[in-house]
């Protein structure tokens, strides 16, 4: 059996980190913060394809799976783009039956967002800020429509949080609560993947500096209290790469073993992505504590991702239900 990716996925990997290294960074998170727009874009994303990967091919998209767009999700993360393709993940799901309505998703000429909570005063949900069509769960129905989109002061603007009262809603599918869960854990899964690319980018900007800086007369990095906090930081990482990729091939090959992957993936971002920022933070010393570091941007992101789609506590909960359930039995 091979673990790990195949040549196709790590050509996507490499072409998606030069796209977004090119395109966006915390540079550009930090102007968003200020007002500034949201880097790559909505259309830059489209034009690349990248929203339509997991769209079907007779809709207009790739037709790949999940984990192509994993490991584009993984390098977008690093660099702090936005908008998140969890919503295209997510969307794709939704409008299966919909080619239609996947379409304008693949070739960016609708914005989707999708809400979590009601459709008549959701929770703050991703990308909702820039929207113009709205999914949601309306009393078990799936449901599409307009929609006002009301963002309050944002901790991490490349997010686009805000909370939506959808203003018109046509009914795509009844019965749709199955749907509506895969769906969730698919976008878990792109969510953890981008936690993935921002922890890592944390840990390699950490050890950078430890490499350079020095006190005492030696670099930071050879002193041992810094060396346990990166190595720590860097074993999160790796660990929480290995669920990722379990997870997003699980969406396409064990179907039955999603939700347990999803939910193990997700508690385990929120978590590493944190140690990682603040680690990143603490080896800067009296810098990486400033506002003018990127640092804080990272800190950022780990802060509102951990709440998004359910936290830590919950999807913790779901893996021990469904382990004890015997979800790999």
């Amino acid at each position: 059996m091979n673990f790990d990716l195949g040549p196709d996925q790590r050509d996507a990997a490499a072409g998606a980190r030069d796209f977004f290294r090119g395109s966006a960074s915390p540079a550009a998170a930090r102007a968003a913060l200020e007002g500034g727009p949201v880097e790559p874009g909505h259309e830059a994303l489209a034009a690349i394809g990248f929203l339509g990967i997991t769209v079907p091919e007779s809709a207009g998209g790739a037709g790949a799976g999940l984990l192509d767009l994993a490991v584009v999700a993984e390098q977008g993360g690093a660099v702090l783009a936005g908008p998140s393709l969890v919503t295209a993940a997510r969307a794709a799901v939704l409008l299966g039956e919909h080619p239609d309505l996947a379409a304008r998703l693949a070739d960016g000429s609708a914005r989707f967002a999708v809400v979590d909570g009601p459709v008549t005063g959701s929770a703050p949900s991703i990308d909702a800020a820039g929207a113009t069509l709205f999914l949601g769960l309306d009393g078990g129905a799936l449901v599409v429509g307009e929609g006002e989109a009301t963002a309050g002061p944002p901790m991490d603007a490349t997010r686009g949080l805000a909370s939506v009262r959808l203003t018109s809603r046509r009914v795509l599918a009844e019965d749709a609560g199955e749907l509506w869960a895969r769906a969730r854990q698919v976008a878990a899964v792109v969510l953890a993947a981008e936690d993935l690319g921002a922890a890592d980018r944390a840990v390699q900007l950490a050890v950078g500096y430890a490499q350079q800086r020095e006190a005492f007369g030696r670099r930071i990095g050879s002193y041992q209290a810094v060396k346990h906090l990166l190595v720590d930081a860097w074993v999160g990482v790796d660990q929480l790469r290995s669920l990722v990729w379990w997870a997003a091939w699980a969406a396409d090959a064990a179907a039955a073993e999603l939700p347990l992957a999803a939910s193990a993936a997700k508690a385990s971002a929120a978590e590493v992505l944190e140690r990682a920022a603040e680690t990143c933070i603490q080896v800067h010393g009296g810098i990486g504590f400033t506002w003018e570091h990127d640092a804080h941007l990272y800190w950022r992101r780990a802060k509102v991702d951990r709440l998004l789609l359910g936290d830590a506590a919950e999807h913790l909960d779901a893996v021990a239900r469904l382990a004890v359930a015997g979800a790999l039995g």
